[in-house]
């Protein structure tokens, strides 16, 4: 009986290490053993910022947001707040993008908002 040789699929387990270290810096493109520990480290980064990314961009709508309310009298809690109870429903992907391309239009939604809420 012959033995098994694996060669094929270990050379191709290893090729497709080195070619997602493509771009490392030293051995660690081109040597298996460290190239398999940073390309672990960076999937494992990528999952992490993928989650931190969605964050950090809420923060930014939630700063543009409320540096376009100011010049209108009203803080970001309240306006929030003044839509809630307008019974207007935009996210703040949405308000954020306003403010910041069409000022005419969020100066209404302003408006309606200092309505809803109650001073």
């Amino acid at each position: 009986m012959t033995r098994v040789k694996r060669g094929i699929q270990t050379k191709k387990r290893h090729r497709k290490i080195l070619r997602q270290a493509k771009g490392y810096w030293g051995g660690n493109r081109r040597l298996i053993r460290s190239a398999k520990e940073a390309v672990n480290h960076a999937m494992q980064y990528a999952y992490m910022h993928r989650r931190t990314r969605k964050r950090e961009m809420r923060t930014l709508w939630i700063a543009r947001i409320s540096a376009a309310v100011k010049p209108h009298g009203v803080n970001y809690s309240k306006f929030m707040y003044g839509l809630n109870t307008a019974g207007i429903v935009l996210d703040r992907k949405q308000l954020a993008d306003l403010a910041v391309k069409d000022p005419t239009a969020f100066a209404a939604i302003v408006e309606q908002a200092k309505q809803g809420a109650p001073s």
